[in-house]
């Protein structure tokens, strides 16, 4: 029996990385999933990896910033599906591995970086809530980053609109205080994805990969399957209590300070 089975869940950023390994476990775990996503050569890679596993899927090209797109999403997973339990909003945009210094910056540049994090997140619980409401409980689960919680892992913009995610999961769980509804976010440390492939591939090519996640206790970046299975436990009825939270799942690197290792 699978940990999710019977249930309809809707994923964000499903075309690749840590919204693929999710779409993918979702479904071996028994949800039928909608995986949503701009990209949509990539949507059909996942929705043929979750088939060629005999999990059902259906599959929508949007941009999850834009109201009328959210709404469409979700009107795929009640049509299709018939019902809607969970939601992972995972979608999300950097604003460049190397942004501009800050005081260089545009309003445009950040505006465009809210919109698809911050926003979009919103606009997912906005346009799902009320369906989990009906049927008293639901999971809501939101893509933070370790860069909400501290400075330095991300360009501003980026950072502040992931810090507003973590305070968007702890203010709505809060509005949806007595419904049965849940909303946490995780907070990802430096993980391998479409996002962040530039500097891993920057790393092999200087001989330098070993040093990639070097900062942090497990001294290692993390794999998208290592966010999938935080994303299923805060999907999955074993989170039943969980609510509001900010989970990092970075190898442990905000849990310390910044210094210098000792030569062993």
């Amino acid at each position: 029996m699978g940990r999710l089975d019977g249930k309809v869940a809707i994923v964000t950023g499903a075309a690749s990385g840590i919204g693929r390994a999710s779409a993918i476990v979702f479904a071996r775990e028994g949800a039928k999933v909608v995986a949503v996503d701009q990209n949509e050569p990539g949507l059909i890679e996942t929705a043929s990896a979750i088939a060629q596993r005999g999990g059902s899927v259906q599959t929508l090209a949007a941009d999850t910033g834009r109201e009328e797109n959210v709404k469409a999403f979700v009107d795929r997973a009640l049509t299709d599906f018939g019902a809607l339990d969970i939601v992972y909003a995972n979608a999300g945009i950097s604003g460049g591995i190397v942004p501009p210094p800050l005081l260089e910056q545009t309003a445009a540049y950040w505006l465009q970086i809210l919109q698809t994090n911050l926003i979009g997140a919103f606009l997912a619980i906005k346009h799902t809530a009320p369906h989990l409401i009906k049927r008293g409980r639901g999971s809501i689960v939101l893509t933070a980053s370790v860069a909400g919680l501290r400075a330095s892992a991300g360009g501003a913009p980026y950072s502040a609109s992931k810090a507003g995610v973590i305070s968007l999961a702890q203010t709505a769980a809060n509005s949806l205080s007595g419904t049965g509804v849940r909303v946490n976010a995780i907070c990802p440390g430096l993980i391998e994805t479409g996002m962040t492939r530039q500097i891993f591939e920057a790393a092999r090519e200087r001989g330098t990969a070993s040093k990639i996640g070097q900062l942090n206790p497990l001294q290692r970046a993390g794999a998208p399957e290592e966010i999938a299975a935080m994303a299923l436990f805060l999907a999955s009825d074993e989170s039943s209590y969980v609510n509001g939270q900010a989970i990092p799942v970075d190898g442990g690197l905000s849990s310390t300070l910044p210094f210098t290792r000792p030569i062993r």
